[in-house]
């Protein structure tokens, strides 16, 4: 291909905006890093802005790599995980500080996002974007099949390392997500007798519901392995069960990050087995969604780009997708409900109230 020389110098901004892609893991493996050497846990109990020499002798670095620590912490107050003191001319070396970005990732605090941080980062879950191209050109349902021979779901089952990393990573999540529905949701649950959270796991949001909703009867559900040997309360029971075969009845469902799990097929399933399960409760009954709602797909905003990478692991994963606003209404109406509605306060994830 000939190309006009005199026209190359227009070609770099091109050939930066490439390189920046290329490089963009960067910036995941670099908070890495930070997150394993327990850089800001060191710089919290600190207590306050913490001098670059003080942070390397609190670290567990070998002598040869001192000089390394700033370059690190450069790239990482780019991306927006610390900030910097500015020097003075009284200062000799620069000090550092937590942004609410690196609050979130302190081990020690109640809606830490490290285990998120581990499971996505793990080479379990990043080895199959190498199989990406070639899934392309095969018949595998996902990467993840291509690089493992299994699907997610067959592998978590046999690798308790997986298993308990995944765990970990959705409490984490849960935590957050939960905290902010009761502030800002607490109305959804007004009138509400009973609920089923499919998929829930070790009954992390069942335990935030059912503490600021005593009356609320609450059923854990979620596959046998996953709930053995969990003990309920007073208002709180585990149920082992295949959500495709049937959901135990209740006036609710709660589905959170449920169904981006599964393709459409898979969805509409789901969710018939819902619409079966309260339909004792007539139109009172509704299932609440917690899900991602695509609503820009150029990415402006960095939610928008989250949820665009969220729909990428998805396709790498497992068989699922993240869905606009009109994906959720076909596979609400086609599952045979009347009305839903939608509320954007979870950050990247919104709540979907689905009617009877």
């Amino acid at each position: 291909m000939d190309f006009d020389k005199d026209q190359a110098s227009k070609l770099l901004p091109a050939q930066s905006h490439i390189f920046n892609q290329i490089f963009s893991f960067i910036n995941s493996m670099s908070l890495k890093c930070a997150i394993d050497l327990s850089i800001p846990d060191v710089i919290h109990k600190y207590g306050q802005p913490m001098p670059l020499s003080q942070l390397i002798a609190s670290l567990p670095i070998h002598p040869s790599k001192i000089g390394s620590i700033y370059r690190l912490m450069r790239i990482l107050i780019n991306s927006g995980f610390f900030s910097q003191q500015n020097v003075t001319e009284n200062e000799l070396e620069v000090r550092y500080m937590l942004t609410d970005a690196s609050t979130l990732l302190l081990k020690d605090h109640p809606l830490s996002m490290t285990p998120l941080l581990h499971v996505i980062l793990d080479p379990i879950l990043m080895n199959p974007w190498h199989q990406f191209s070639t899934w392309f050109t095969n018949e595998d349902p996902t990467p993840f099949q291509t690089e493992n021979g299994m699907t997610f779901w067959d592998y978590a089952i046999r690798e308790p390392r997986l298993h308990h990393l995944f765990n970990d990573a959705m409490t984490s999540d849960t935590l957050l997500v939960s905290s902010v529905v009761i502030e800002k949701c607490k109305e959804v649950f007004n009138g509400l007798e009973s609920l089923v959270d499919v998929g829930g796991g070790m009954g992390t949001m069942a335990k935030v519901i059912a503490k600021s909703f005593p009356q609320l009867k609450c059923i854990v559900f979620d596959l046998p392995h996953v709930v053995a040997g969990l003990q309920g309360t007073e208002n709180i029971k585990y149920v082992g069960g295949d959500m495709f075969e049937a959901i135990p009845p209740a006036d609710s469902i709660l589905l959170k990050c449920v169904l981006h799990n599964w393709n459409d097929e898979e969805c509409l399933k789901i969710l018939k087995k819902c619409k079966e399960a309260i339909t004792s409760k007539g139109k009172e009954g509704k299932v609440i969604i917690i899900d991602v709602v695509i609503e820009n797909e150029k990415g402006d905003s960095e939610f928008d780009q989250t949820k665009l990478f969220y729909d990428m692991e998805m396709m790498a994963l497992v068989t699922g997708k993240e869905r606009n606003e009109k994906d959720w209404a076909k596979l609400i109406y086609s599952a045979g409900f009347s009305n839903y509605k939608t509320t954007s306060v979870l950050g990247f994830k919104s709540l979907i109230e689905v009617y009877m």
